[in-house]
């Protein structure tokens, strides 16, 4: 009788490791058809029928239920062709990351829809081109997109905006075009972290990111137009880095009250008017100040940490004077007689 209990033990210690060290049979299905579909590359070359798939290169799974959540290839300059349809088939996938792949090529395809369960979508320093498809609006799950530095072209797809838990929205360095939708990252349940620099986006900056609890905003080297001071304020506490630098805005700086906690703002390049608040003195945290190139006058503010920045941060306005530029010209006094 005492032989029932260790085998009954026993039993289920196994089926503990039969989940942890073997993927479903549809996982290891959908990876050798990734594999067969980008030509059995060397990157994957642990990806051998005598090893179970949780143990593959670049595979990730669940502890407990043995299905694949993560596939993270990175850097191969070698590995060609589409992204795989065959992605679509791991259905418990939570991450997808696909970075510095050069040679995979082509649009994302709409097969990535079925990952209902996808928080991460990472594709970045690929040859990928086409549209930033619709469907990832309907990836309720994502909290986070990377898809910076490839070949994508149109507009930013509104259905973007709608996504409850997205937080994180990096398309720097594509060929995208259009106005920046105006909800977007109006849902984030956290501070959001935006990053749309060069592009070729156009318009203005949407007014409802006046309500966007950002921390982290670059919208720069675009041909955005009209006025920026939406993304400052004393309500903007969580932010710290603001970069619209390289734009065509236009707006009186004066009245701007700049946050609290930022670490980095630039505003260079751009026809930005009126003078330099006063208050910028005051942030002990700003390391980085860069109003230049623009055609901006006045006084720069002196005292608090104004020290930090030399005269490129100011170079190149209408009327900017004092140190670290030439010194203020005296107004004449007015003698009555």
């Amino acid at each position: 009788m005492a032989a029932f209990p260790l085998l009954l033990l026993c039993s289920l210690l196994l089926a503990t490791s039969t989940a942890a060290d073997q993927c479903h049979d549809d996982d290891h299905a959908a990876l050798v058809a990734i594999d067969t579909a980008l030509g059995s590359p060397y990157h994957f070359a642990s990806w051998t029928p005598d090893s179970a798939c949780c143990d593959w290169y670049d595979v990730d799974c669940d502890a407990e239920s043995g299905r694949v959540i993560g596939l993270r290839v990175f850097q191969d300059t070698n590995m060609s062709g589409a992204i795989p349809d065959a992605i679509a088939n791991l259905t418990f996938l939570q991450t997808l990351t696909l970075h510095h792949l050069p040679a995979i090529s082509g649009a994302i395809p709409d097969s990535l829809a079925a990952l209902s369960n996808l928080s991460q979508l990472t594709i970045s320093h690929t040859g990928v081109s086409g549209p930033v498809p619709s469907f990832l609006g309907l990836l309720t799950a994502l909290t986070g997109l990377d898809l910076s530095y490839n070949s994508l072209t149109g507009a930013i797809p509104p259905s973007l905006a709608d996504l409850p838990n997205l937080s994180s929205i990096n398309l720097r360095r594509n060929h995208l075009s259009g106005a920046i939708p105006t909800l977007l990252l109006s849902k984030s349940p956290d501070q959001a972290y935006l990053w749309l620099s060069s592009n070729n986006l156009s318009g203005a900056i949407p007014a409802e990111f006046a309500t966007v609890d950002f921390a982290h905003i670059d919208l720069s080297r675009n041909a955005l137009t009209g006025d920026a001071a939406c993304l400052f304020g004393a309500g903007k506490s969580s932010l710290q880095h603001v970069d619209v630098s390289r734009n065509a805005l236009r707006f009186d700086l004066s009245g701007v009250e700049f946050p609290e906690n930022a670490t980095y703002i630039d505003l260079s390049h751009n026809g930005i008017r009126g003078g330099i608040p006063t208050q910028v003195a005051n942030l002990t945290n700003l390391q980085q100040f860069n109003v230049s190139f623009n055609r901006l006058c006045g006084e720069v503010p002196a005292g608090g940490n104004m020290a930090r920045f030399d005269r490129y941060s100011y170079l190149h306005n209408k009327c900017l004077c004092g140190a670290p530029l030439t010194a203020c010209r005296q107004r004449p006094i007015n003698y009555l007689h």
